[in-house]
């Protein structure tokens, strides 16, 4: 009885508030990288005043993201890598709206805030087994990477010197998440790990410069692009609204807010 009595209740109360009734969920499913940063957007287009509730679901992946736009189960993806021609070819609409900028990241207590890329590289590639061959503290040091086809990984092999052909330690950890590998270099003593820059990372983990810039220098060598995705015969009114907000003025600041660059559409 007291169920009955509930669902009166709440079915009462929207009729009482049709806001409540009105408000419509959209998801964005996809890739981990640059989850803060639409998380951070999502918050900002609904204190527009938008009827429309966004949800950033934890990472399945750029691929899944594909796979679900591509199946009509989602209406909008987020990826963290280009289209193949086929993905093109079924119909899958590539909207990019943020380059975020890749970032190494270790373990507070590591001891080190620089490194050269032949110092990076000889960690990646187990010539460098101990923070203290680095002027850090006295820490074994425990390298994090992530799967070969991961976004930031293919960047870093295409951009940054003297990775094309690296072949990354056996002794390490695959993590097959941006949040994966930011837990396991927060919570790793010796940890060093890499993903996507936001500023949200720090102080849980220490973010590097490399050859002593900073993720946010222009001159740094690597960068991710952030793209929306979709398919026009699935499109709905909130999905389009969403890409309207994400390519806008408003958007833009609560990009660039955050140490990414925002992607400029023509008008």
């Amino acid at each position: 009885m007291r169920s009955f009595f509930l669902v009166i209740a709440l079915a009462l109360s929207s009729f009482a508030n049709p806001a409540v009734a009105d408000v419509i969920d959209l998801q964005i499913v996809g890739t981990g990288d640059g989850i803060d940063l639409l998380q951070a957007l999502g918050s900002d287009f609904m204190e527009q005043g938008k009827s429309i509730r966004v949800e950033i679901p934890p990472s399945i992946g750029s691929g899944g993201g594909i796979a679900a736009v591509g199946a009509g189960k989602s209406a909008l993806g987020r990826v963290a890598r280009k289209l193949t021609s086929s993905e093109i070819a079924s119909g899958i609409v590539y909207q990019p709206i943020a380059k975020l900028p890749s970032a190494f990241y270790v373990h507070p207590r590591v001891g080190v805030s620089n490194l050269t890329t032949d110092q990076l590289r000889g960690i990646y590639d187990g010539q460098i087994t101990d923070w203290s061959q680095v002027g850090g503290a006295p820490l074994r040091i425990r390298v994090v990477r992530r799967e070969d086809t991961d976004s930031t990984l293919t960047v870093l092999r295409q951009l940054m010197p003297g990775w094309k052909d690296l072949v990354i330690t056996e002794k390490s950890k695959t993590a097959t998440t941006t949040q994966e590998a930011i837990e396991t270099v927060r919570d790793v003593e010796g940890a060093i790990g890499f993903g996507p820059y936001s500023v949200k990372l720090e102080p849980d983990v220490s973010v590097l410069k490399i050859d002593g810039r900073h993720p946010l220098d222009p001159a740094y060598p690597s960068s991710v692009e952030l793209a929306l995705i979709y398919k026009n015969e699935t499109m709905t009114p909130s999905a389009r609204a969403f890409i309207d907000y994400a390519n806008g003025t408003k958007a833009h600041a609560v990009i660039s807010r955050l140490g990414s660059v925002p992607v400029q559409h023509p008008e």
